[in-house]
C-alpha cells in the first residue's frame, strides 16, 4: 500500500532553515523520481523541487533554486528537503510525491504534508 509521510515543518523566523523528510513507499518501484510541492492557503498546488530515485538528476523550481537543496537520504525510500534563507512567501503545506517523469506527473495519491511557516 501507498504511504508517503512528510514532517519537518515549523515556525521559522525569514532568513531562516528548515530540514524536511519525505518517506515514500508502496510505489517506488514504478516511479522514476520523487517531488516536493507546496500550497499556500487560497492558491494552486505548486511544484517545487524533484530528484529521481537513483539520486543522479534534480530539478527546482526558479522561485527556489539556489535556495533549496533536494537530496536523497541514506535510509531507503528517504528524500530530504533542506530550506535556507526562507522567505514568508515560502509558507505553504509542503507535500511530497512521486513522479512519472522528473518535470511532474504526480500519482493521484498525497500524504497530509507538512506545514511550514516563515515570519517576517
Amino acid at each position: 500500500q501507498e504511504q508517503l509521510v512528510e514532517s519537518g515543518g515549523g515556525l521559522v523566523q525569514a532568513g531562516g532553515s528548515l530540514r524536511l523528510s519525505c518517506v515514500a513507499s508502496g510505489r517506488t518501484f514504478s516511479s522514476v523520481a520523487l517531488g516536493w510541492f507546496r500550497q499556500a492557503p487560497g492558491k494552486e498546488r505548486e511544484f517545487v523541487a524533484s530528484i529521481t530515485w537513483n539520486g543522479g538528476n534534480t530539478y527546482y523550481a526558479n522561485s527556489v533554486r539556489g535556495r533549496f537543496t533536494i537530496s536523497r537520504a541514506n535510509v531507503a525510500n528517504t528524500v530530504i528537503l533542506q530550506m535556507n534563507s526562507l522567505k514568508p512567501e515560502d509558507t505553504a503545506v509542503y507535500y511530497c510525491n512521486n513522479l512519472r517523469t522528473l518535470y511532474g506527473g504526480p500519482y493521484a495519491y498525497w500524504g497530509q504534508g507538512t506545514q511550514v511557516t516563515v515570519s517576517s
